[in-house]
């Protein structure tokens, strides 16, 4: 079979691989669409794993059964998490899922961009959902963003997701207003690029900035003459993060939504005397997945329409420079 290994900046590479046989409780998919995360052209994040083959948001169709698999059959069109917890752990105890080491180091098999995906029998148990017929591939690659989305506001206090400044408009960044928005919060978004601030008003942003425009004024008018509750740092750039650290009002929440490449400043004295929280948001629960996924299916948030590129698995180097450019180039993802 076909994979896609990443070895570094503009160096991916289809090899062969053998395909995998399913035992136990394990499945075989066949890779039908998935997703170009961020995290994916991240390359100081990402360098460390190489050579490896990358994919996390991938849909497809069940090829292979196991014997022990009573859940699923072949022909199944299914969405397969590539991290799920252990259910038994101090963490998972607590309900607190994403803190799960089994999580955290669990992965289907060799990765998303891969033509056949062996899927372990924890993924098949506790990650994977049957897709309905009514939810096409473009939505399909959205559950595992969106639910991280989903999983990051359980951590924000109900009151404080009503005015709410999210900065970067990319693929999180859009995600996050559409989510705010079917809940009916008031959003303002800031980008660099027009082409993503166009998608922000799409998604139903209540006011957009551009970087040349943005000033602390200007928000304030978006919030009754107040900072947001709320600020989502959605891009990894320190001057987003410094933006958000002096944009955000007393007793509210940044929450770090993307990372820097450096250690970010923090300032203290000024965090304390107004009791600002900063919490940061990694992965996505079971429980996030399944309700993004019955958001999506019952099309009370529309995502698909995030999907802008698609490629053929053997153009990934082509996909991934064309998720690298940004600007019009929303989601990108490759097809089989």
């Amino acid at each position: 079979m076909k994979v896609a290994v990443y070895y570094g900046k503009d160096d991916i590479r289809i090899e062969e691989r053998e395909r995998p046989t399913a035992r136990g409780g394990e499945i075989v998919v066949r890779m039908l669409a998935s997703g170009i995360c961020g995290t994916d052209i991240m390359h100081w994040y990402r360098k460390r794993k190489a050579p490896y083959v990358p994919g996390h948001e991938m849909a497809g169709e069940v090829v292979e059964i196991g014997p022990d698999v009573k859940c699923l059959k072949v022909g199944d069109r299914v969405f397969v998490s590539h991290h799920v917890p252990c259910y038994s752990c101090h963490f998972c105890k607590a309900g607190k899922y994403t803190a799960c080491e089994t999580l955290h180091k669990g992965n289907y098999w060799p990765g998303g961009f891969s033509e056949y995906i062996l899927v372990p029998a924890e993924n098949v148990r506790y990650g994977t959902i049957v897709l309905d017929d009514t939810v096409s591939l473009e939505e399909a690659v959205m559950i595992e963003p969106f639910a991280c989305v989903l999983e990051a506001y359980k951590r924000v206090e109900p009151q404080s997701q009503r005015n709410v400044f999210i900065i970067g408009s990319g693929v999180s960044g859009i995600l996050h207003i559409l989510y705010l928005k079917h809940h009916g919060a008031r959003v303002a978004a800031l980008d660099i690029s027009k082409e993503r601030l166009d998608y922000a008003k799409r998604a139903g942003a209540d006011r957009v900035f551009s970087t040349d425009e943005f000033s602390q004024e200007a928000l304030k008018d978006v919030f009754d003459g107040r900072f947001p509750d709320t600020v989502v740092v959605c891009a990894g750039a320190i001057g987003a993060i410094k933006t958000a650290m002096e944009t955000v009002e007393r007793r509210g929440t940044v929450l770090m939504f993307a990372v820097s490449k450096e250690d970010i400043p923090i300032p203290s004295v000024h965090f304390w005397r107004n009791e600002i929280s900063i919490l940061f948001s990694y992965g996505a629960s079971p429980q996030a997945l399944n309700e993004a996924y019955e958001l999506i299916k019952s099309k009370k948030v529309d995502l698909g329409w995030m999907v802008t590129d698609s490629f053929p698995l053997s153009e990934i180097a082509e996909a991934f420079k064309t998720a690298s450019l940004g600007g019009r180039h929303l989601k990108v993802i490759c097809r089989s």
